[in-house]
């Protein structure tokens, strides 16, 4: 994570405790400069996630937004939508064909994927998720190629820059990429800044990006932004999915699938 997503994490969570405070009071509390101070606004802005009314900094409350400090647990997670969760990882294998290289990201909807392939398929896989490693090793006929790093627990995903240098080096037919928010103008977002890195190189090095995501993280923004909703070329999801939402999909020339 750079110094920077660090320091807009830290504006967020101070906002979040103290609700309303000018730039010099937001500098002294981040021991920054007011000019920094004003930069960091500009892109917390441009998120729709901070707003000055008469030079008082604040949350923006008008949008669905999730809190950046929201703590994101990989377990509790699986057991939100988990039958939803599975049919979408169910149909994202079934989009895997023998001899692909695909890369898996982190997420409790991709965790899915792996156990729903057939059990000759012979493929690659490239992960850095620990609930993604586990049952890839189970099969014989998946070559597994894995970036690791620093681990986090909460998530299960493992992360460094030589890891994300390691995914520069590889190039896959298809990405199954994760989201916590999907948001027509504000783009795709996750819950941890760490995370952006990694997901940025594994669309870098995939031909095809995939999203799998369930209805419910269409419409919300969380502050880690890590693309457009213009780089998805194919949209997992299930029915919850509203019909404005379809609409802005087919629009955009994305192939959607609803199970």
């Amino acid at each position: 994570m750079g110094k920077r997503e660090i320091r807009l994490e830290r504006f967020i969570g101070i906002l979040e405790n103290r609700k309303f405070l000018s730039i010099n009071e937001m500098a002294q509390a981040l021991g920054v400069s007011n000019m920094t101070v004003r930069r960091d606004f500009d892109i917390l802005n441009q998120r729709d996630l901070v707003i000055m009314k008469n030079g008082i900094l604040m949350l923006n409350n008008e949008h669905d937004f999730q809190p950046i400090r929201k703590i994101y647990n990989l377990d509790k997670e699986m057991q939100i939508k988990n039958a939803v969760k599975t049919s979408i990882g169910r149909f994202a294998a079934s989009l895997i064909r023998p001899k692909d290289c695909v890369i898996v990201d982190t997420g409790s909807t991709t965790e899915s994927i792996i156990p729903n392939l057939g059990a000759d398929i012979q493929i690659s896989i490239l992960c850095y998720n620990l609930n993604i490693l586990l049952p890839a090793l189970q099969n014989p006929n998946i070559h597994v190629s894995f970036s690791s790093g620093h681990y986090h627990p909460k998530t299960q995903m493992f992360e460094s820059p030589q890891g994300i240098d390691f995914i520069h080096s590889i190039r896959a037919n298809k990405v199954f990429v994760s989201a916590a928010g999907v948001h027509e103008n504000l783009g795709i977002t996750c819950t941890n800044s760490y995370e952006v890195p990694t997901k940025q190189a594994i669309l870098q090095s995939a031909a095809e990006h995939i999203l799998v995501a369930d209805s419910s993280k269409f419409g919300k923004v969380h502050a880690a932004y890590f693309c457009d909703l213009s780089q998805i070329d194919v949209v997992v999801t299930d029915k919850g999915i509203s019909d404005e939402w379809i609409a802005i999909l087919q629009e955009k020339g994305i192939t959607l699938h609803i199970v």
